[in-house]
């Protein structure tokens, strides 16, 4: 019998949020700094330094974030499942009970939901228990190391890019080729992660760059005002 292979864009959703997220902000945060430092009239070399130090910083700050957050997650499905092996320890009736009454609201039989209930609780009453009653699974499950390096790795990749445009551009020209080249990657990042999540490619394209225009044009705008030509 040939297995049946199935894909399913869920799969991906862990790691692509955190890729996604941290691409995103590495665009759009240094090239807003480096657009909002040029527009308060600082030179090549202090514009260069402001968008390699928002590189570390901000790779730094997403991976400490992301970890943070995603472990606080892990440790909240950990102290699920340690109440909930407790409750099939001590009683395993009621946890019965509860697991046909799932299956019940999910439209099977009583009679069809108790035999599926006694069954996959005989099979792994705890990964039953994990899977339809806490709706924690192998693949939404919390994992704090993968989402801090993607999103580390993913943000110092995205900031990259802006600073690279900065580098190898003559101040005269730098925020008009930052904001483009920046807004061009926007619209790639947005389409592709659209793409993979199987929406459309033009939708998430327009809202990454809005979002990128608006954060650009604010720094602009912050720099314009309060900067000082410095000769």
């Amino acid at each position: 019998m040939l297995k049946h292979s199935e894909f399913h864009r869920s799969h991906h959703i862990g790691w692509l949020r955190a890729a996604v997220l941290g691409a995103n902000d590495g665009i759009v945060s240094t090239a807003s700094l480096i657009i909002g430092v040029a527009a308060g009239h600082a030179n090549h070399y202090t514009i260069l330094l402001t968008g390699a130090a928002g590189l570390i910083a901000g790779a730094m700050s997403m991976a400490a974030g992301e970890y943070v957050s995603v472990s606080s997650q892990s440790d909240t499905e950990s102290a699920d499942l340690a109440k909930e092996r407790l409750e099939l320890a001590t009683d395993q009736d009621s946890e019965l009970k509860e697991l046909t009454g799932i299956y019940i609201g999910r439209g099977l039989t009583p009679d069809l939901a108790h035999q599926v209930a006694l069954q996959l609780t005989a099979h792994d009453a705890l990964g039953a228990h994990a899977r339809d009653e806490l709706g924690i699974t192998e693949i939404v499950s919390a994992r704090p190391v993968q989402a801090a390096l993607a999103s580390a790795s993913s943000f110092a990749i995205g900031a990259a890019l802006p600073l690279i445009i900065a580098f190898l551009v003559p101040k005269s020209q730098l925020i008009a080729c930052v904001a483009t080249m920046s807004l061009i990657f926007l619209a790639v990042l947005g389409g592709l992660a659209a793409k993979v999540g199987g929406a459309n490619l033009w939708l998430g394209a327009a809202r990454m760059t809005f979002w990128g225009t608006l954060a650009m044009a604010a720094t602009a705008a912050i720099g314009s005002l309060f900067g000082t030509p410095i000769s």
